[in-house]
């Protein structure tokens, strides 16, 4: 008997050739144009994120309501978002991926339905979720829809906060409302030259308050990497911007459950580094680079900084002790002497807080004067800020240890990872010196009138000083209370720093029965 309608190798054909037809992007003039910028397409920036072969897309067959307004007769396949999963080094991960070249890559209701499921999915199932950002903004036609689009996104970042990794390239315009679901995310990456966020354009700015400003310089990668602080990484091009973000997720666990991968270390673990011994001056008021030290003792020198253009007087990392992740945190005396102000607090408080959701432990080292004086400081609410980088580092759990350098004066003393605040293991270095401030203002309150007394006031201020630094311009009165656990040769640092991590890696800590607490944000 015969059969009737298509054969199954005719709709399998069909299928094929429409699949061709929905994976094609948006009007050649719309590619054109994105390509001319040197930018990828949202397809192609997902695969080349992920490992080879492994992007799965997920609603790619899904359109926009026809019901939208002047758009019913132009309703392209899967919106103007491609989202899916694979894996970056083998692990799985979620993605979503703006297409600007479909109606500019704004946001509809369909498309915020897609991006939903896809955060879902990486919430369910444990993984990080990247999200790769290049969108006009809110797709007017659909209105208040739309709006109601972004703010389902934005409740899911809350709710995948500490829980997975979030992740935001972004790679083209980002504008308005778009702005915070990024800056919800544990990492923002963006490209110069073709990135941009700002809750309003330079035309509203100019209309608003007269000033005159461009993109790049009110909302451009390297405005946000240095002065606003919202971007942690600028890269160069597209490619790189994709590669750095998979070689972050290589120090991040997959979940808050799961400890950070652990990779084999060829560098030996009792490896002691004699350079470190002479890298602290003999003059205690010349700097030298925090980063130095940091490249001494972690795994094969190799670290990736985070935040590396802004508040540069503390310098916060990645990198391996041992094959495993720790997150490093140092005060950097080539930069305003390694002072704690506003920037750096926040800087470092949020990364502690960072490492701390995911498992990862900390590692400090302390070189730090004090907190920076002055009206603007102080005007600018640096008891608040500071007090943040205390709170992240009294809330952490993670083994905690921190190497006394130089300088240690004061309450910045006590924040940054002091014993008192309950770091599992502290150490200081023969240079380390731990007083409530710097001789020379110590000399002059304590002793401000026998100096006015005194027939030779400048020669007394000099013995005076150098009395006060043969008493504390050395670690033993802090460690002959116990606050420093051992006084140790620079060049054992990396040993004794792994040794200690490895003797805290089984750690637990109970937390107060409470909701959360109340950081000073």
């Amino acid at each position: 008997m015969a059969t009737t309608g298509d054969s199954t190798e005719a709709k399998l054909e069909r299928m094929l050739a429409h699949r061709e037809d929905v994976l094609h992007q948006g009007s050649d003039r719309a590619v054109e144009r994105q390509r001319a910028q040197g930018k990828l397409l949202a397809r192609e920036r997902a695969e080349k994120l992920l490992d080879p072969g492994s992007f799965v897309e997920l609603d790619r067959y899904v359109r926009h309501r026809e019901v939208e307004f002047g758009m019913r007769e132009n309703r392209p396949w899967g919106d103007a978002v491609v989202t899916g999963h694979g894996t970056i080094f083998g692990r799985k991960v979620c993605v979503f991926s703006q297409d600007f070249t479909i109606f500019g890559g704004s946001l509809s209701e369909v498309f915020a339905e897609k991006i939903c499921k896809v955060m879902d999915m990486a919430v369910k199932y444990g993984c990080p979720l990247i999200g790769i950002n290049d969108s006009g903004g809110a797709r007017i036609q659909e209105g208040v829809v739309s709006l109601a689009g972004y703010a389902e996104i934005f409740w899911r970042n809350v709710q995948a906060s500490g829980v997975i990794p979030q992740i935001s390239l972004v790679m083209g315009p980002c504008a308005g409302g778009a702005v915070y679901s990024p800056a919800m995310t544990d990492f923002v990456f963006m490209v110069e030259g073709s990135s941009y966020m700002f809750i309003t354009g330079p035309d509203v700015v100019r209309t608003v308050t007269g000033e005159e400003v461009t993109f790049e310089e009110l909302g451009g990668a390297v405005t946000h990497a240095s002065k606003s602080g919202v971007a942690q990484f600028i890269a160069q091009g597209e490619e790189a911007c994709l590669e750095d973000a998979r070689y972050l997720l290589s120090f991040l666990p997959q979940n808050n459950l799961e400890p950070p991968p652990f990779t084999p270390a060829s560098d030996p673990s009792d490896r002691e580094e004699t350079a470190l011994d002479t890298l602290i001056p003999d003059d205690p008021a010349k700097p030298y680079d925090i980063k130095r030290v940091i490249e001494l003792v972690v795994d094969d020198g190799d670290y990736l900084e985070v935040h590396e253009r802004f508040a540069e007087n503390i310098v916060c990392c990645f990198a391996r002790l041992a094959g495993h992740p720790v997150g490093v945190v140092g005060n950097q005396p080539r930069s305003l002497a390694g002072v704690l102000d506003i920037d750096s607090s926040v800087k470092a408080a949020r990364f502690v807080r960072t490492c701390d959701a995911f498992n990862i432990p900390l590692v400090t080292f302390v070189d730090v004067p004090g907190f920076l004086p002055g009206t603007a400081q102080e005007w600018g609410g640096i008891i608040r800020h500071g007090a943040k980088l205390l709170y992240a580092y009294c809330e952490a759990t993670v083994p905690k240890v921190a190497v006394i350098t130089r300088k240690a004066y004061g309450g910045a003393y006590d924040v940054m990872s002091s014993k008192h605040i309950r770091a599992d293991f502290n150490f200081a270095w023969p240079t380390a010196e731990v007083a409530v401030m710097g001789p020379e203002g110590a000399v002059n309150i304590v002793f401000r009138r026998e100096l006015e007394a005194a027939e030779d006031p400048e020669a007394r201020r000099v013995e005076l000083i150098r009395e006060y630094r043969e008493r504390f311009a050395n670690p033993l009165s802090a460690a002959e209370r116990g606050y420093v656990d051992d006084v140790i040769e620079p060049r054992r640092t990396r040993p004794v720093l792994i040794e200690a991590l490895e003797t805290a890696r089984s750690k637990r800590e109970k937390r107060p029965s409470r909701k959360h607490g109340n950081i000073p944000l």
